[in-house]
């Protein structure tokens, strides 16, 4: 009877202690990019790999560009963000912003640039495969952000300059709009744009795919009070993440279907696809190659004159 009545007792506190369990939980407020190659973080927070580590971690909504994140970050929204490109130029704002890790990139090769295309109208005299084509034509870009590097790099592969086109400021979101209307002639984005632009607008053309041109940056970023007084919280968060990438790219479909519940409008078609190419470059290690990628990205924003300087920015 005894051994009963502890067994229900046992029983009885299973779920207080549950409930005690998830009070306990750490909470952090992650910001992340409409774009498929931040889904680790989702992943990450419906496949539980945060609460394994005692995190409950809440993401903000989906922000355009890693720029729109860093305001975020910057104006207390969250406690970290992903982001690349864009932390450049707000280290060189005065943000004092800590680097926590990659999300997306390549520890073993200097190029990777497989989320990224340039995606073209038919009848603009752009040609798949030919960057010199792009002479004289109107290109949809983000400024400040990761595609602006790549679309500087298109142009300096074909032997281009940015005098030699002009470069239209359009969030993401807004380039497959901003191509069916006959806008610009053209555009350069992370996945998912490119792959609704190939399904949605007729006769678009695919320019170029990735190509090694750039090395892709895409880093955890925490403002460095709150890192410097979180270190145990970021350790379990790298860890989650972690996790979640290796699930992914054993699982590509069934991460795919949880983009479109993060990414507004985002299909199920268009989710996979798009996946393919972003398991291509889901490596969270920093390498030289990593350190080598953020010096080029730095020289060849001040050599084109986008930034005046890479003082504090290269010291990161």
């Amino acid at each position: 009877m005894k051994r009963i009545a502890l067994l229900l007792c046992s029983l009885l506190l299973l779920p207080s202690l549950a409930l005690a369990q998830a009070t306990n939980l750490v909470k952090v407020k992650v910001g992340m990019v409409a774009a498929v190659d931040m889904l680790a973080l989702p992943i990450a927070v419906e496949r539980g790999f945060f609460e394994k580590y005692g995190l409950d971690v809440t993401i903000a909504r989906p922000y355009a560009t890693g720029v729109d994140a860093l305001n975020a970050l910057q104006a207390g929204e969250t406690d970290m963000v992903q982001a690349g490109v864009p932390a450049i130029g707000a280290i060189l704002r005065g943000m004092d912003l800590v680097f926590l890790g990659n999300f997306s990139g390549n520890a073993t090769k200097l190029g990777s640039d497989a989320t990224l295309a340039l995606i073209a109208n038919s009848g603009t005299g752009i040609v798949k495969g030919d960057l010199k084509s792009l002479k004289g034509k109107k290109i949809a870009t983000s400024f400040g952000t990761i595609n602006h590097l790549y679309i500087l790099g298109l142009l300096e592969k074909g032997g281009l300059t940015p005098a030699d086109v002009t470069l239209v400021n359009t969030p993401p979101p807004e380039m497959t709009v901003a191509l069916l209307a006959k806008g610009v002639d053209a555009f350069v984005a992370w996945d998912p744009a490119p792959v609704i632009a190939m399904k949605d607008v007729p006769g678009a053309i695919e320019v170029i795919r990735g190509g090694d041109v750039i090395s892709y940056l895409g880093f955890n970023i925490a403002l460095r009070p709150w890192a410097e007084k979180n270190g145990a919280t970021i350790e379990k968060f790298l860890a989650g993440v972690s996790e979640a990438d290796q699930w992914m790219r054993k699982n590509p479909k069934q991460a795919a279907a949880i983009g479109t519940r993060w990414i507004p409008g985002l299909k199920l078609d268009v989710a996979e696809a798009a996946m393919q190419n972003n398991i291509q470059q889901v490596d969270r290690r920093i390498s030289a190659h990593n350190y080598r990628a953020l010096w080029k990205a730095q020289d060849t924003l001040q050599r084109l004159g986008v930034i005046k300087t890479t003082e504090p920015a290269a010291q990161i």
